[in-house]
């Protein structure tokens, strides 16, 4: 139970970051108004809205507020939500679980193992 929870807040989180702010040079850490994104942590200004734009199919947010899953919709730049602190600590799962690949591609994302929801799927269903 307890890693489920850290799996879903980790992906909260990184569903939060990649919302934070609007892409180019509108950024804004506080509601996507003027200058660079703020308190980005573990992405890049160069790609965190791309990353953000895939949290929301990969961990089913359309219909569970979207970015404010994870952001404070006053201040994205905020750390207050749990979700977002785990969020960035799953991103930082998956970059060092891709690091391993020698190809330099992609293998993990989010959707590998939530698939659509904010708790990860990959768990065996439990025995009745």
């Amino acid at each position: 139970m307890r890693k489920i929870l850290l799996m879903v807040v980790v992906a909260t989180l990184a569903a939060l970051v990649m919302f934070a702010q609007d892409k180019g040079g509108k950024g804004g850490g506080k509601g996507g108004k003027g200058g660079p994104p703020k308190n980005l942590k573990v992405l890049t200004p160069e790609n965190y809205m791309d990353n953000m734009r895939a949290f929301v199919p990969a961990l089913g947010l359309a219909d569970k507020g979207g970015c404010n899953f994870c952001h404070v919709a006053d201040d994205r730049s905020a750390d207050t939500k749990q979700e977002k602190v785990m969020a960035r600590m799953m991103i930082g799962m998956v970059n060092d679980l891709n690091a391993k690949f020698p190809d330099g591609k992609v293998h993990v994302t989010c959707f590998t193992c939530h698939r659509g929801s904010t708790e990860p799927l990959t768990a065996p269903p439990a025995a009745n």
